[in-house]
């Protein structure tokens, strides 16, 4: 959905690369591996398998194959959540309940982060330009709805102001269930969530949103068939409601996604290690964006949102000092 840019500074780039290793600390490691969380193992595989990928090239089965394993036997427990959390609590309010991002890593090939809605929390229907996405239910009930361009229709099936699109999917799915792929093409490239328990999904997109690379993320609205008229159409009326007509929003004015840090597993290059860098980020692209300020030990980050609020700053970890230990 579009939210995650991580530092392409060399500071930055502490949050993934280990330290060189001493031969004291080989074994340690070796040992480390081991006991590989799954996260971990979600990390590895994708950085794995991503090495060489490029934008809008679907990964081959057997990759895909592989990132489906471990997303499919993953749960709530292997990232430290549980639905009573405070993202996931029922707000009484006329709006539409805020979502909760939680970001664990983002480089150039692919991104991993968890998104945390409430009941009757909404992802709006949004696109994946060029990308393959995992996404996987860990607890709750959701309705998702996607869509796919309709290739496959005669061009004289035309409507003003709006783009042809055939349902993919429309359904409800309970956690726990299998992991869902969508591809740059097919599989149901935009789609929609709608809670209707508190949820959880875990994606990983391949490679993340960027405006400058051309992979920017469009909000739609959905109509029914019948709602534009259609002279001389060749799609014939028991097919009709297999279709809808899209229309690009600028922005979804209902819709507001915080950040917050993931307090998951923390594993060597997934998490920045207590003391060094700890930050959040966001994934709507079109909603928010991120202003990092340095620090001598810090990264602060700050959410911007040009349509109604903004959401921060947020307060980064500050590991004590010693003076502050001794009081």
């Amino acid at each position: 959905m579009g939210i995650e840019r991580i530092l392409a500074s060399r500071k930055g780039k502490e949050c993934y690369e280990l330290p060189s290793e001493t031969k004291g600390k080989a074994k340690k490691n070796r040992r480390r591996q081991r006991k590989m969380s799954p996260v971990q193992s979600l990390y590895e595989i994708c950085k794995q398998v991503f090495a060489e990928f490029r934008p809008g090239i679907v990964p081959p089965s057997d990759d895909i194959q592989q990132i489906k394993s471990v997303l499919d036997g993953m749960t709530e427990v292997d990232v430290g959540l549980n639905p009573n959390m405070p993202y996931f609590k029922r707000t009484v309010t006329d709006q539409l309940p805020k979502i909760t991002y939680l970001h664990i890593h983002e480089c150039d090939k692919f991104s991993i982060g968890i998104f945390c809605l409430p009941p009757s929390g909404v992802i709006p229907l949004h696109n994946h330009p060029g990308m393959t996405v995992f996404s996987k239910l860990l607890f709750g009930t959701m309705h998702i709805k996607s869509y796919d361009w309709a290739g496959d229709v005669s061009s004289d099936v035309k409507a003003p102001g709006v783009q042809l699109a055939k349902v993919k999917v429309d359904s409800y799915f309970t956690a726990p269930c299998n992991t869902s792929v969508l591809y740059p093409a097919d599989g149901g490239n935009m789609h929609c969530f709608t809670a209707l328990t508190p949820c959880a999904v875990l994606d990983v997109l391949c490679p993340p949103y960027s405006d400058p690379d051309g992979r920017h993320c469009a909000y739609y609205l959905d109509f029914p068939f019948s709602s534009f008229p259609v002279d001389g159409s060749s799609l014939p009326d028991e097919e009709r409601e297999r279709y809808a007509w899209l229309r690009e929003l600028e922005n979804p004015e209902d819709l507001t996604v915080v950040g917050a840090m993931y307090n998951g597993p923390q594993d060597c290059e997934v998490i920045p290690a207590v003391g060094k860098i700890i930050f959040v980020t966001g994934h709507v692209a079109p909603l928010l964006s991120l202003s990092y300020v340095y620090t001598t030990k810090v990264i602060c980050t700050y959410w911007t949102c040009p349509i109604r609020k903004i959401m921060g700053p947020v307060v980064p970890y500050r590991k004590p000092t010693k003076e502050a230990k001794r009081r």
